[in-house]
């Protein structure tokens, strides 16, 4: 598993934790985990973009 899915996954279940548990601040961290993979996701497609890489 990648490190952005690793974060994708990680803060799925922290979100969902959160959710259940009613901790805000847990929730909180769950979703920036999430943004944290999107975003490597997001930098990875453009350099693969750029140096005509095309990892599927």
């Amino acid at each position: 598993m990648s490190d952005k899915t690793a974060d994708k996954a990680k803060g799925r279940v922290k979100e969902a934790a959160g959710a259940l548990t009613g901790d805000k601040s847990l929730k909180n961290e769950g979703r920036v985990d999430q943004a944290k993979g999107k975003v490597k996701d997001t930098v990875d497609k453009v350099a693969d973009g750029l140096t005509g890489r095309d990892k599927k």
